[in-house]
C-alpha cells in the first residue's frame, strides 16, 4: 500500500505518518513509498488502538443494504466518516478504494463491528413448473389464474456415455418433428419440439451435463422431466447415479428408457435390479418410475416413450400464462462474427415478441431476431419454446434469466447492476486472499466459452505458493470499455483470445495505460502468462561464504559507518562483499564492506594471513575481537516448481 494513501486513511500527514510508524516500533525506511498490505494492517491496528470507534449508546442502529455498493455509498448509509468505514474494511482484510464496490456480505460485517443492525431486501423465488421465478410471476398464478394454460413439457434426456443418448434424440427428431415443420432446415440451438398426436414436447439437446450444471448453479432448473436412458446390455454406470442424484437433488420426475433392449447380451431385470439399489423403483416392481423398453436405432418403443411423457406431463398440470410477465432462461450463448451475440433461451412465461426490450444477466439490448431450431424466422415465442435471438450487448451465461422491460435505459440499468453485483463478489473472493505476496490479476475475453475453459484449465496449472493467478472477470466476445475499466481498477492486464480490441477499448487503454494482449494462439498466451508468474516471484538468493576477519582495532565510528582494522583468518575478503559481525555465538549484526585497503592501498581482495583496513557501513558498532564473516549473495530467478 502506498504510504500517501495509508496517510489519508488514518487522516494525517505523511511526516506525521512516517514518526508514528517508527515511534510505534515499525522498521520502515524513510525513503520508503509502499509499504506491504500485512504491515500496512499492522500499523492501522497500532495507530487506532488508542481511540477506538464510537459505541452507540442503546439499541444498534438499524440499516437496510443493498446487494452491492461502492464504499463511499456505504459510508453514506450509516452516515459515518469514509475514512471510519475505511479503517474498519481493511481491519477485516478488504483492501478497497472510495469508489470500489463491495457485497452485501462484506458489508453487513462491517456495518456490525460498526454497531448497526443490518438486513437486506431480497427478492424471493417459487418453483412454477420451469423453474425458479420471482414473486411477481407466482402471485400472477394467484390473481390471474384464468389466464395460464397447458404448456409443453420440457425434457432432458440424460444417462451414461454411449447408452444411447444421442441416437434417442436423432431418433426422435426425424420421426417426430412439429406437423407442418418438414423440410425445414435443421440447425443445433440447444433445444427443439416434435409432436405426438398434435401435443408438443420439448427436448433440451445440451451437450453433455455441463449446461444442466451451470443452470442449476445460477438458480434455474429449467427441466420438467429426466428422461435417463440406461443400456439394457450394460447396466447403471457412474453417470447413470449422477442422473438419479440430480432428479433427487432438484425433485424432478424420473422417467427409464431401457434402451438397446434388443441386443443378444441384453438383460433388463438386472437393470432393473441395480436401478431398485440407486432408489429408482419402477412400476413393475410396485414402485412410481414408468419404464419404457426401445432400441434408439430401431425407433422401437419410441412412440410408448413419448407417450409416457405426456401422460407424467398431464399429472403435473404444467401451465404459464402467455400474457403474463415475460421470462426466459439461456440454454446456450456463443458470439457469431456476422451476428454478434447469439443467444438460445427457454421461455417460460410470457411471449417473447421481436423488438422487445430485455435484460438477461449483464447483457441488455432490443430483441433484433428470433428462430426456431429448424432455422424459422419468428415474430415471437410462447411458454415451452425455444428460440435463438439476437441483439444483445454481450453473450449471456447459461442459466441467466431474461427480463422483458419498457425502455432500452431501464434495462441497460438492470445489466449494470448485475455487472456491479458479480464484480463485488468477485472482488471479495480476491481480496480476503492473503494479504501477503502478489497478485496477477487478469480479465479474460475469448471468442466461445470453449475457449475460456481452456485457458482456465491452463491457468490452474500456474497456481504456486508465492503469485496469486487472479481472474477478475472473463467472458465471450469483443474487450470493450468495462473490460478496461475492470482491469484498471485492480493494476491488472487484459488477455484476449480470438477476439478483438473495439475501438473505444483500445483508446481507454491507452488513456489508461491498461496493457492488452492478444492472441490466437492458446501455448503462445500460456507461454506468456507463465514467464510473467516466473518474473514475479521471489528470485532465490545464493550465498558463497568468502572468509573471516578478526578486528584488530577500531579507528572510527560513526552513524552507519566504521573504519576498523582486522586480519584475515581464513579464507579470502572481497571489496563491496557483506558481512555478519559475530561476537562469541551469536551474530549481532549486519552491512557491508564499502572500501577495502591492504598496506593503506585500496584493494579488490585481501587473503587469508595478511592484515587490512576496511570502511564497513552498519547500524551496529562493531568491538575490538569480534569477527566478521564475509560473504557474497547471487540472484537466481524460480521457477514455477521452485
Amino acid at each position: 500500500m502506498d504510504i500517501s494513501s495509508l496517510s489519508r486513511q488514518l487522516n494525517m500527514s505523511v511526516s506525521q505518518l512516517r514518526f508514528k510508524i517508527n515511534q510505534a516500533g515499525f522498521r520502515v525506511s524513510p525513503k520508503a513509498n509502499k509499504i506491504d498490505n500485512q504491515l500496512a494492517k499492522q500499523v492501522i491496528n497500532a495507530l487506532t488502538a488508542k481511540k477506538p470507534e464510537p459505541v452507540s449508546v442503546g439499541p444498534p442502529k438499524e440499516v437496510k443494504l443493498p446487494a452491492v455498493m461502492s464504499v463511499k455509498e456505504f459510508a453514506q448509509i450509516l452516515g459515518l466518516e469514509i475514512t471510519v468505514v475505511m479503517k474498519k474494511l481493511i481491519l477485516n482484510g478488504v483492501m478497497a478504494t472510495i469508489n470500489e464496490e463491495i457485497d452485501y456480505d462484506t458489508a453487513a460485517i462491517v456495518a456490525s463491528d460498526l454497531g448497526f443492525e443490518v438486513s437486506e431486501g431480497k427478492v424471493v423465488t417459487t418453483r412454477l413448473g420451469l423453474g425458479y421465478v420471482n414473486d411477481a410471476v407466482a402471485s400472477e398464478m394467484k390473481t390471474k389464474a384464468e389466464e395460464f394454460v397447458i404448456r409443453p413439457p420440457i425434457v432432458a434426456i440424460m444417462g451414461h456415455v454411449d447408452h444411447g443418448k444421442t441416437t434417442l434424440l436423432d431418433t426422435i427428431r426425424k420421426t417426430k418433428v412439429v406437423e407442418g415443420e418438414s423440410g425445414g432446415i435443421t440447425q443445433h440451438i440447444g433445444a427443439y419440439q416434435v409432436a405426438k398426436d398434435g401435443k408438443p414436447i420439448t427436448f433440451l439437446d445440451t451437450p453433455g451435463h455441463e449446461a444442466f450444471s451451470a443452470m442449476r448453479a445460477r438458480g434455474a432448473n429449467v427441466t420438467d422431466i429426466i428422461v435417463l436412458v440406461v443400456a439394457a446390455d450394460d447396466g447403471v454406470k457412474p453417470q447413470t447415479i449422477e442422473v438419479i442424484n440430480r432428479a433427487k437433488l432438484t425433485q424432478t420426475p424420473l422417467l427409464v428408457a431401457m434402451n438397446k433392449v434388443d441386443k443378444p447380451d441384453a438383460n433388463p431385470e438386472r437393470v432393473k435390479k441395480e436401478l431398485s439399489d440407486y432408489g429408482v423403483l419402477i412400476e413393475e416392481w410396485g414402485g412410481t418410475v414408468p419404464v419404457a423398453k426401445i432400441s434408439g436405432l430401431t425407433g422401437s418403443g419410441v412412440d410408448e416413450l413419448l407417450d409416457l411423457i405426456l401422460l407424467q406431463a398431464a399429472v403435473m398440470d404444467l401451465k404459464a400464462n402467455p400474457q403474463g410477465q415475460t421470462l426466459a432462461t439461456v440454454i446456450e450463448s456463443h458470439v457469431s462474427r456476422t451476428q454478434g451475440s447469439v443467444a438460445t433461451v427457454l421461455i417460460q412465461n410470457g411471449t417473447l415478441k421481436l423488438g422487445d426490450i430485455v435484460a438477461v444477466g449483464r447483457a441488455h439490448g432490443k430483441v433484433r431476431s428470433m428462430e426456431d431450431d429448424l432455422g424459422k424466422k419468428l415474430k415471437m415465442a410462447v411458454p415451452s419454446q425455444a428460440v435463438q435471438l439476437t441483439g444483445l450487448s454481450e453473450a449471456p451465461q447459461v442459466g441467466d434469466i431474461l427480463k422483458v422491460y419498457e425502455t432500452v435505459d431501464e434495462a441497460r440499468s438492470i445489466a449494470l447492476e448485475v455487472v456491479k453485483s458479480e464484480r463485488a463478489k468477485k472482488f471479495q473472493t480476491t481480496s480476503r486472499l492473503s494479504v501477503e505476496g502478489k497478485e496477477l490479476n487478469l480479465v479474460i475475453k475469448a471468442d466461445v466459452l470453449g475457449s475460456l475453459e481452456a485457458i482456465n484449465d491452463a491457468l490452474n496449472k500456474l497456481k504456486n505458493n508465492e503469485v496469486k493467478v487472479n481472474i477478475l472477470d472473463q467472458g465471450v466476445g469483443e474487450i470493450n470499455e468495462n473490460d478496461i475499466l475492470r482491469a484498471q481498477s485492480a493494476k491488472g492486464i487484459i488477455i484476449g483470445f480470438h477476439t478483438r480490441l473495439n475501438a473505444q477499448a483500445a483508446k481507454l487503454a491507452s488513456a489508461r495505460k491498461v496493457p492488452v494482449q492478444l492472441y490466437d494462439i492458446i501455448y503462445e498466451l500460456v507461454e506468456d502468462l507463465t514467464r510473467q508468474v516466473i518474473d514475479m516471484l521471489t528470485p532465490e538468493v545464493m550465498r558463497t561464504d568468502l572468509g573471516r576477519v578478526k578486528i584488530l582495532g577500531v579507528f572510527r565510528t560513526e552513524k552507519d559507518k566504521m573504519i576498523v582494522g582486522g586480519q584475515v583468518a581464513e579464507g579470502k575478503i572481497k571489496d563491496k562483499a557483506l558481512i555478519e559481525i559475530k561476537r562469541g555465538e551469536e551474530i549481532v549484526g549486519r552491512g557491508q564492506i564499502m572500501e577495502l585497503q591492504q598496506n593503506k592501498i585500496k584493494a579488490n581482495e585481501v587473503l587469508q594471513g595478511n592484515e587490512c583496513g576496511m570502511s564497513i557501513k552498519t547500524p551496529t558498532k562493531i568491538l575490538d575481537g569480534d569477527i566478521l564473516i564475509v560473504y557474497e549473495e547471487a540472484v537466481r530467478k524460480r521457477n514455477l516448481e521452485g
